[in-house]
């Protein structure tokens, strides 16, 4: 298995190093994008659904319940083909990346609610008293607090966002996964490669549980 004779593991691995690398980077590209945007967008539809008018967190609120009700894959092909049917025609890693970001957006919101309703009250009550409006009082005291306490689940998000870019390769994006496919169609050697392909995604999501324990030390010392 360990030689460079051809046939063997290493040697296919060594061959198709350009297409597993592309599969990568596709992968880490697709998880950075959503997390990015999931977190934007959970962060805006969060404030909304806990300090917006009535109708606002009506809306909010049947976002957050029907994207966390919906199977993530069921999304990704509504997004694909769906659109399409509307006449709007977007690229298979686009249509992935928006699908990913709209489910993980609700479930991020939903987060930010549960951190915001855990702050103190007395907080709120104290920043009134010296005089800051709503905007600085959640600047500057609410979102503060809750944005450490949201940090654990919010990592867990992100994790599954890498993980489940693994269901983009059903529509055709050439990611991590469907990279390691095409190569054991040509080599037959399935085990080996879906063991590559399992080490590199358990070393993805170290990578950003890791980023996240950073981040917890980083906050944890702070008191308000």
């Amino acid at each position: 298995m360990f030689t460079l004779e051809p046939g063997s593991f290493l040697f296919e691995a060594w061959q198709a190093r350009a297409s597993l690398a592309s599969g990568v980077g596709i992968t880490l590209l697709a998880t950075l994008v959503s997390i990015l945007l999931a977190t934007l967008a959970g962060l805006a539809i969060g404030v909304g659904l806990t300090y917006g008018w009535w109708w606002l967190r009506g809306l909010a609120r049947l976002y957050v319940d029907v994207m966390r009700g919906m199977p993530v894959l069921v999304l990704i092909l509504f997004t694909y083909y769906g659109l399409a049917l509307f006449g709007i025609n977007v690229a298979a890693l686009t249509a992935g990346i928006l699908a990913l970001s709209a489910f993980a957006a609700a479930h991020v919101a939903e987060t930010l609610r549960g951190a915001v309703q855990s702050v103190p009250a007395g907080q709120t009550e104290a920043a009134k008293a010296i005089g800051l409006t709503f905007p600085k009082r959640l600047a500057y005291v609410i979102l503060p607090q809750a944005l450490r306490r949201m940090l654990p689940p919010w990592i867990n998000t992100c994790l599954e966002i890498a993980k489940g870019t693994t269901l983009l390769s059903i529509i055709g994006v050439v990611d991590l996964l469907l990279a390691s496919q095409q190569v054991m169609a040509r080599n037959y050697r399935i085990i080996d490669f879906y063991l590559l392909a399992t080490v590199i995604y358990v070393a993805i999501n170290l990578g950003i549980a890791q980023l996240g324990a950073v981040l917890e030390r980083r906050f944890s010392h702070l008191r308000y």
